[in-house]
């Protein structure tokens, strides 16, 4: 007896595991086929799934958008949510450098960045006041100041490789932190 057929749910996120994965390894312009490889399914699966490679990109920043949302709801009774979150997104940034480098190249005025950047605005907004309210943090930020933070995390690019690039997200943190707490 065959095993059941995974549902479309189940091979979108296979897929975009498989994408993450390859365009972490071999940058943003690696060849699809590589992610159909990855994924163990037919080219026909992939874009069934996402018609082009810039809708695989948006369904990648959604999931992070996600990813960040549902740990600041796992957080929301932790008063240091805020910080722990910022150290999830300097992770993020470090892990997966050639689609953040990606995202920051697209044109300012793109209408999915801006969404995308509103949405991280509404996720880290209660947990940094929280962590204000509480003593923890000087004061809360507004939404230019969070994507600027998030922008000084980005220098964490410049290392060549992983290691490098975790080494220096966690340098940016620790500075940011060090401006941020109280």
């Amino acid at each position: 007896m065959c095993p059941p057929r995974p549902s479309a749910a189940e091979r979108r996120a296979q897929l975009l595991d498989a994408a993450d994965a390859v365009f972490a390894e071999h940058g943003v312009t690696a060849p699809l086929d590589l992610v159909v490889e990855r994924a163990q399914v037919g080219r026909a699966t992939l874009y069934r799934q996402f018609p082009d490679r810039r809708a695989i990109m948006l369904a990648l920043l959604e999931r992070s958008v996600d990813k960040t949302r549902k740990a600041a709801q796992d957080l929301r009774d932790d008063d240091e949510a805020f910080f722990k979150l910022l150290a999830m997104v300097a992770e993020r940034i470090a892990v997966s450098a050639t689609l953040v480098d990606y995202w920051r190249a697209v044109e300012r005025g793109d209408e999915v960045v801006a969404q995308a950047r509103q949405k991280m605005w509404t996720v880290f907004e209660e947990p940094m006041k929280r962590a204000a309210a509480k003593g923890l943090c000087k004061q809360p930020l507004n939404a230019k100041e969070l994507s600027l933070i998030f922008g000084m995390l980005g220098g964490a690019l410049r290392g060549e490789t992983p290691a490098q690039r975790k080494q220096l997200a966690r340098r940016a943190l620790q500075i940011i932190l060090d401006g941020l707490k109280a």
